[in-house]
């Protein structure tokens, strides 16, 4: 249901809308040369991530993209910086091929994906849990310093309550064209 929704916006209407979650990401976010930010390449479905990686880069800041390391048994995810050089991974999206950081807590902002949420910072991703691995450092209150997360969706991807699983991690807040909901998150024990 929230994926045919989504899918059902019309394209005039997915151009303003990154427009304006680029926007105010970079007025609330004020965006700082030298943070190092990770988004992601936008499914067509998905709100499009272009806009927000130009304000980005002419912030003087250097932009991090997913990409799924297929080396181990588990199935992690990696930020690498973006590149000329990219691939499509085995679902369709494009990933930059070079170094990787060592871990997500040397990103200063996570932009993310979802398919829905809630004001508490639930997410609903694609199933895959490929952040929730990649950000469980972010559960436990013994993380010093841990990069903000921020979800990015159209307005009625909201509910009203989602059901939380012990291994999501939540959002600090979501820009949709809207404007920018503050999520009342809770924080895990250690």
């Amino acid at each position: 249901m929230l994926r045919q929704a989504r899918r059902s916006v019309p394209d005039s209407q997915r151009a303003r809308a990154a427009r304006r979650v680029a926007l105010s990401a970079a007025r609330v976010l004020r965006l700082r040369r030298g943070w190092r930010i990770g988004l992601y390449a936008a499914l067509p479905e998905e709100i499009d991530t272009s806009e927000l990686i130009a304000v980005a880069r002419r912030r003087g800041c250097r932009v991090y993209l997913p990409r799924i390391d297929t080396s181990g048994l588990a199935r992690s995810m990696l930020f690498a910086q973006i590149s000329a050089r990219m691939r499509h991974n085995r679902f369709g999206i494009a990933e930059p091929h070079g170094p990787a950081l060592p871990d997500a807590r040397a990103l200063h902002i996570i932009f993310l994906p979802l398919v829905g949420f809630d004001r508490r910072g639930t997410r609903l991703g694609m199933g895959g849990g490929y952040y929730d691995r990649a950000l469980a450092f972010c559960r436990t209150r013994a993380v010093e310093s841990r990069p903000l997360l921020v979800g990015l969706a159209y307005a009625l991807q909201q509910r009203e309550y989602i059901v939380r699983a012990a291994h999501d991690v939540p959002l600090d807040m979501v820009i949709t064209e809207r404007g920018v909901i503050r999520c009342t998150r809770i924080r895990y024990a250690p």
